[in-house]
């Protein structure tokens, strides 16, 4: 069995400089690795805050920054395979990625920042983007916590660094493996600090459900320091991937539909489970899990609610909780032939409080703000883009102009 986590309470000597080079960024121009980058002085307001967008390393730069002894006992001792079980089109070939997001040497879609910055800043328009990093999920909690700590150190010095965050437009996220909460706090209080984390990342497959006592400490972290919880799908590994009650599905495209039901079960857990009762400031984000599904299940919990209110030990109505603690990013976008079907499915589930905008570039579901803005009702625009994230990451109102941006709003 590997060392105990208490190793990871600061960074190997070997690993790179902390982020704390970082917490103070010099307002004008500032000096990286020979180049000098300044933002402009003009600000401009901000009108699309994009609340998930994947980076991902370039070759051999993560595994310096994952603290031993898991770099070399765990990580490095074994090859792991590609398992093809997510059939996007043309999967062989592009990874479920859009085709024009390969950089130039064969690097991965994600992994270029400065293609990233043209791509959906300059181009598709989005003003500010939440980077939400993948932490690949073990069977063991302490090198899930590990790889924790290394994707956390790479993305405050290869994307939120003076050099490659000059623009400001990069906000990140402080990777928490949930499954071992003591390491999940250390991570939230490590990084808590920083000008440019705004969120803190989990993902929903490890049992048990958050209602669980056990969690407690990271919820209690979250508030403490007024950071919004988002919970981005993944596949799991081993017993922690997504399972119906009647085990697992046959195939990827009803193994997709699961994930919906697991944030399901996550907001029952949290709801009736008294979470919200014991941390009335703690906020949830469910990113690509899909939310057309939220409206009749407030509605079933609500009816719950109303036939056994004094068993269930919660103070309000299920529904309340889920319009004042939850939100759910648009993309993937799910909508009937009948675009009118949508637009009624908005308004019943109010949407205009609880959907944040989100892109999912580099994925081949790509959906471009624009295309996004139209299938939203008029008045539910402004909070869905922008909006309602400055307020769940506390962002900034305006940001430095960037010559050549295309605005959506």
């Amino acid at each position: 069995m590997p060392l105990a986590h208490r190793q990871q309470k600061t960074p190997a000597p070997d690993m790179p400089l902390a982020h704390r080079q970082q917490k103070t960024p010099a307002p004008g121009t500032t000096l990286a690795h020979g180049q000098q980058r300044a933002p402009a002085p003009e600000q401009v307001a901000v009108r699309v805050v994009d609340s998930d967008v994947h980076p991902v390393p370039r070759r051999g730069e993560l595994v310096e920054y994952i603290p031993e002894p898991f770099r070399t006992d765990y990580f490095l001792s074994h090859r792991v395979g590609d398992t093809i079980i997510y059939d996007a089109p043309d999967y062989a070939h592009t990874y479920a990625m859009r085709a024009d997001t390969f950089p130039e040497g064969g690097e991965f879609p994600g992994s270029d920042p400065e293609l990233a910055f043209r791509q959906l800043i300059v181009d598709a328009g989005s003003d500010i983007a939440i980077l939400e990093p993948t932490v690949k999920a073990t069977r063991l909690p302490e090198a899930t916590a590990a790889m924790a700590t290394g994707v956390n150190h790479w993305l405050a010095n290869h994307w939120l660094d003076s050099k490659n965050n000059w623009h400001q437009r990069w906000r990140g996220s402080i990777c928490a493996a949930i499954d071992d909460p003591r390491g999940a706090v250390r991570e939230i209080e490590h990084w808590a600090g920083h000008p440019f984390m705004a969120q803190i990342l989990i993902k929903a497959e490890p049992r048990p459900s958050w209602g669980d006592p056990k969690y407690d400490p990271i919820w209690a972290a979250a508030t403490k320091h007024d950071l919004v919880v988002s919970c981005h799908l993944g596949r799991g590994a081993y017993e922690t991937m997504p399972m119906p009650p009647v085990g697992f599905p046959s195939y990827n495209h009803d193994f997709m539909v699961t994930y919906s039901l697991l944030a399901a079960n996550q907001i029952m857990s949290l709801i009736f489970d008294g979470v919200f009762d014991r941390f009335p400031t703690l906020r949830i984000v469910f990113v690509e899990h899909a939310f057309t599904w939220i409206l009749p299940l407030m509605w079933r919990m609500d009816a719950v609610y109303t036939a056994r209110r004094s068993f269930t030990g919660i103070r309000r109505k299920p529904s309340e909780y889920v319009e004042e603690h939850i939100k759910f990013t648009t993309q993937p976008l799910d909508y009937p032939d009948d675009k009118t079907e949508l637009t009624r499915a908005f308004e019943w589930m109010s949407a205009e409080r609880i959907l944040l905008y989100s892109s999912d570039y580099p994925h081949w579901t790509f959906d471009d703000p624009r295309w996004l803005m139209k299938h939203l009702p008029v008045h539910a625009r402004d909070r869905v883009m922008y909006l309602n994230g400055i307020e769940t990451y506390h962002l900034p109102e305006s940001v430095p102009a960037i010559e050549g941006q295309r605005r959506v709003l």
